[in-house]
């Protein structure tokens, strides 16, 4: 099997494994809500979307604040920034880290010119694995991880009707200025939704 014909397996693979999940584990917000599921709806494998990134890291982790679908806030470590090239644009997006139980797994969440359109509104994410050594709760990409390039890759929007916008400008300005008053975070639990990286990280989960 070639190289490009065992990364269409595994990403195939994967997302069958994602709807057996969302349709039938206990954990599912499906299965929990009683809500009908049916597949999700994906982009085709494309390679074009599979780009080498480079991992520039902050000299210090840096505390960071996400804004969450619950309304909340997750708390996060700002580590750095993936540099790469998209459809000839030069890209960033800024890397985070969950926290303690996730291990060396990274969170990139990021908003393109496919939301609310095509894909969920409020964003997409990936996560990466680096090289070295209870609830679904997304965060938010920051302002400074909106892309001004279509990512038609990974998971596309499940329902037209319930696909919210891009965030209003208010909360990308708050997302600038950082957390309001001090409240309980909430750790999020981030899982794969996004295009493809590699390069600077070992491993992809795209969604």
């Amino acid at each position: 099997m070639s190289g490009d014909d065992a990364w269409r397996t595994e990403l195939e693979t994967e997302r069958e494994m994602k709807n057996a999940f969302m349709a039938r584990h206990a954990e599912s917000p499906f299965v929990v809500g009683r809500v009908p599921f049916h597949d999700l709806v994906y982009f085709p494998p494309d390679p074009d979307y599979r780009v080498r990134a480079i991992l520039k890291r902050v000299p210090v982790p840096e505390e960071a604040f996400l804004r969450t679908s619950r309304d909340n806030q997750a708390v996060m470590r700002y580590l750095g920034d993936l540099e790469f090239s998209l459809a000839g644009h030069p890209l960033r997006l800024r890397l985070f880290h969950a926290g303690e139980g996730v291990g060396t797994s990274v969170f990139v969440p990021f908003r393109d010119r496919t939301s609310g359109r095509e894909s969920y509104g409020a964003g997409r994410y990936l996560t990466l694995e680096l090289n070295e050594s209870d609830e679904y709760e997304c965060g938010f990409p920051p302002a400074e991880n909106d892309l001004p390039v279509a990512v038609r890759a990974g998971e596309k929007v499940w329902a037209a009707d319930r696909n919210p916008r891009t965030p209003s400008s208010a909360l990308l300005a708050r997302q600038r200025k950082g957390p309001p008053a001090p409240a309980p975070p909430s750790r999020a639990r981030p899982r794969s939704r996004g295009a493809a990286t590699k390069g600077g990280a070992r491993r992809h989960r795209s969604r």
